[in-house]
């Protein structure tokens, strides 16, 4: 700890003289320096933590953990299913079909991923009802469609109106090959909160989706639902021990790219961030140096009424140390709050400027997330830390080398 004299030379550093007005700019320069990077270093950590824990629960909730396909004329079975049942218990897996067509209103057009719902299984009745939100069936028929939130305001859909889908497979006529084409009814109308999914998603019956895409019960794939997705390449490992010839993919297979690129820029703004801390802290050094420079006569005197060399530097260290803890403390407080209350923030920033602040058709969520995480937090602490008392610690260990004799000459 320090003594009572080290604190009170400390106490009388942090109030420069009005002749030492520089230092005071330094000092107040590297507080709000250290202050805004840790602040927003939080912020930032917080919501891409918040980003990629949306993105994943989104991801995980509206698709399946594991894909099998078949592959090289092998049909999915019920022998094989039965396998499946047999080796794993708490696992839930349904037959599906997916394909690219094109929903045409009028004029207006958009390409969509058709996915064919198995009505016969409870999964997918609870799934539908759990985002619909307009439209009281939830049973497709043969003649219906069910669309995301955002493709109706795109297209301007209403339930009861009619549109056109156009398949990627096509048919033979007297005029050559063309692309498939049926009407359809909007039968509903749904919301999963993930932008690009609502954008870009219909819903048929898996029949009709088969018929749509001129396909057969043999082009069906499972989809594999677990009770802990992140035990899914343990399982996908498992069936491919049970089964060889089919394709497997993991969530994490089908979004190993997205996760990547995720994690880089992560990486790459904390490192960006920490740098201004790191910038802040200079301001620090530079600061002691110049006090130091303005005290030399008075560092004398000391050491020649017998105060120490080590007494001396941790007075001077103990001066920047709590420059760099008070600014850290205050952006963890700042930061914590601020991340916290981000999306009343961003509501509230985006009604008083009149702009748009993280729109959805970019981000893919409707919401501005952000998660603080505690361990986040320990490691930026640590960080400005470790920086400050580096910052601290240098000019002040100049004063050991220091000629006292000279120093008392010095004007």
């Amino acid at each position: 700890m320090f003594s009572s004299v080290e604190k009170l030379i400390a106490l009388r550093n942090l109030r420069p003289k009005k002749k030492e007005g520089f230092l005071k700019v330094i000092s107040t320069f590297s507080f709000i320096g250290i202050m805004l990077g840790v602040a927003i270093l939080i912020i930032v950590m917080s919501v891409m933590n918040g980003f990629r824990t949306d993105l994943t629960n989104k991801i995980l909730g509206f698709n399946p953990h594991l894909i099998v396909k078949p592959y090289d004329d092998k049909k999915i079975d019920n022998n094989f299913k039965k396998q499946l049942n047999k080796t794993f218990k708490e696992i839930e897996f349904l037959d599906s079909f997916s394909g690219e067509g094109v929903v045409m209103k009028t004029e207006s057009t958009k390409g969509v991923i058709i996915k064919g719902l198995d009505q016969n299984n409870k999964k997918n009745l609870t799934f539908l009802k759990k985002i619909l939100i307009e439209g009281d069936k939830f049973k497709i028929k043969n003649n219906e469609v069910v669309v995301g939130k955002q493709l109706a305001i795109d297209l301007n859909l209403q339930v009861g109106d009619k549109i056109n889908l156009l398949s990627s497979s096509f048919i033979s006529t007297p005029f050559g090959g063309l692309p498939k084409q049926e009407a359809y009814i909007v039968q509903g109308i749904f919301s999963s909160g993930f932008y690009e999914f609502d954008q870009n998603v219909i819903f048929l019956n898996l029949n009709q989706t088969l018929n749509f895409f001129n396909k057969t019960e043999e082009n069906i794939y499972l989809e594999i639902y677990l009770r802990n997705p992140l035990e899914a390449e343990t399982i996908k490992e498992e069936i491919q021990k049970i089964e060889s010839n089919f394709l497997i993919y993991s969530w994490i297979d089908l979004n190993k790219s997205f996760f990547g690129a995720l994690k880089v820029e992560r990486n790459v703004m904390f490192i960006i961030l920490a740098l201004i801390i790191i910038v802040a802290a200079f301001n620090i050094i530079s600061g002691l140096t110049i006090l130091i420079k303005n005290k030399t006569k008075e560092i004398a005197i000391l050491k020649t009424l017998g105060l120490s060399n080590k007494s001396i530097v941790r007075s001077f260290f103990l001066t920047g140390f709590t420059i760099g803890l008070a600014a850290t403390i205050t952006g963890l407080v700042l930061g914590t709050l601020f991340a916290t209350y981000i999306e009343p923030i961003r509501i509230f920033l985006s009604n008083i400027f009149n702009i748009e602040i993280f729109p959805a058709d970019i981000y893919f969520l409707d919401k501005m997330p952000s998660e603080v995480n505690p361990i986040s937090i320990l490691v930026i602490f640590l960080l400005s830390l470790v920086t400050t008392t580096i910052a601290s610690l240098v000019p002040a260990l100049a004063i050991t080398k220091m000629n006292t004799i000279q120093a008392l000459k010095y004007e």
